[in-house]
């Protein structure tokens, strides 16, 4: 019996005792590496004596002040630091306690914006079925995932959703990845004209799907496509960076991959490796700029905001990334998982795509891969595939609903960006053993475990 409310109360977790690099260690001594950084979180592995020396300096110093009384230099620097690097003129950065929050802010700074613009009409947000944004009631309003959102329905803000770019099941024989990109970016367009373009306030978009559905990549130029689209309607882009963000695809901004610009974007996980909470909402200074000459006044707060620990914690960690050219290393291991998980799996019966960039892979399995038919969403293979992985000694981040909601299974895989190319060969050897354990011979297995959630964040 514990005190705690976790998120699976029937469930016994084993207890995280020590973290070393690449790997957690529970109450009796067994290792776990930790292939997926936590929710694609932990990009510097555990115990990092830089970073936590940068805790430890800082709590000598200051721990926390409430930003309407006092800033910080550490969160003056941070700022600094993310704005040098960010794309375009997304020079002003809000920081928070963790993605939905930055999501959240991200929504409401749209709407002010055009009030403050004189536009109070813009108040509707498109999205894009099956996509994350966060498991606050604004975020989950514009989340597209339906098993998500299902129990809560009544609580949420309406928002209108468009197609997701997924091209493994939703391209078009005959049709090219451009093709593709362009069909999505027209039916963006038709949907903010049906809607009222004087009524749109926002798009949001992962730039990498994430959670829900398993990496899936932005077809090319769909991306530049949708930008244009937004500016045509004067309608604002969200990019949604919280996992694929802060080095996650080899780029401390996900977005600079697939060179577009967003007016807002939001980021979180990486950002402070999980040795602090902390999240960020960057803005570009044209929206800024009108609300410091407009009402002089972001009506929208919360406790945490620029926590002086979380900002110090980030800046160690977003500084030895670079120091150590940390990016690269996450685009040349990130070619070796793939290449690797290419060559053991590719034959395999179940394993209908392997996808992703940089250290940031999907994994989707199927039924039947001829015809891409889901597995039976009843046997929650997921689930399966994630208690094997514990007991195999590989943390691995599963989710069933990828196809629809409810059916539909994958694995994703967000290992430490300090992984050296024998890592990420130990990693596909467990994770391969893990597969064949739960889907001998491409049979389709009943669960090891009881769990029922199909989702996890």
């Amino acid at each position: 019996m514990t005190n705690v409310f976790h998120r699976q109360p029937k469930n016994t977790l084993r207890q995280a005792i020590i973290g070393r690099g690449i790997e957690v260690f529970d109450q009796h001594g067994k290792g776990y590496i930790d292939a997926s950084g936590g929710a694609a979180v932990t990009c510097l592995g555990h115990g990092h004596p830089i970073v936590t020396q940068a805790i430890k300096d800082q709590l000598d110093s200051i721990a926390y002040v409430h930003s309407s009384f006092f800033t910080t230099q550490v969160a003056e620097d941070l700022a600094s630091f993310l704005a040098q690097r960010s794309p375009g003129d997304l020079d002003h950065v809000y920081f928070l306690s963790g993605g939905s929050e930055a999501i959240e802010t991200a929504l409401k700074l749209a709407r002010q914006y055009f009030v403050e613009i004189g536009q109070p009409n813009r108040h509707i947000f498109i999205a894009r079925k099956q996509s994350y944004h966060g498991n606050t009631l604004g975020a989950l309003s514009v989340g597209g995932n339906v098993w998500r959102r299902e129990m809560f329905l009544p609580l949420l803000a309406p928002a209108h959703y468009v197609s997701p770019c997924y091209m493994y099941r939703d391209q078009r024989a005959h049709e090219t990845e451009e093709e593709y990109g362009v069909r999505l970016a027209k039916e963006l367009d038709e949907t903010i004209s049906r809607l009222g373009s004087d009524n749109v306030a926002a798009f949001v978009a992962e730039t990498v799907g994430g959670a829900t559905a398993g990496v899936l990549m932005p077809a090319k130029g769909y991306l530049k496509a949708v930008r244009e689209v937004c500016d045509k309607h004067g309608v604002l882009l969200i990019l949604d960076e919280v996992m694929a963000g802060s080095g996650r695809t080899g780029h401390l901004f996900a977005c600079s991959e697939f060179d577009v610009i967003p007016d807002i974007l939001a980021m979180a996980k990486g950002l402070g490796a999980g040795y602090q909470a902390i999240g960020a909402t960057l803005v570009s200074d044209r929206i800024y700029q009108a609300i410091v000459n407009g009402s002089g006044y972001f009506q929208h707060g919360h406790t945490y905001m620029a926590h002086a620990t979380a900002c110090a914690a980030s800046l160690a960690v977003q500084r030895y990334i670079e120091q150590e050219n940390l990016l690269q290393n996450v685009r040349d291991r990130g070619a070796q998982l793939k290449n690797e998980l290419h060559q053991a799996l590719g034959d395999h019966p179940n394993v209908g795509d392997i996808r992703g960039t940089g250290l940031f892979v999907g994994i989707e399995l199927v039924k039947d891969k001829a015809t891409k038919q889901t597995l039976d969403p009843t046997m929650k293979v997921h689930a399966s595939l994630k208690s094997r992985g514990m007991e195999n000694g590989i943390m691995i981040y599963p989710a069933g609903g990828t196809a629809d909601g409810y059916s539909g299974d994958h694995i994703l895989l967000a290992p430490p960006y300090i992984c050296t190319a024998s890592d990420i060969s130990e990693i596909v050897g467990r994770l391969v053993k893990t597969i064949e354990d739960v889907l001998p011979s491409g049979i389709e297995t009943k669960s090891h475990t009881q769990q029922s959630v199909l989702c996890y964040t």
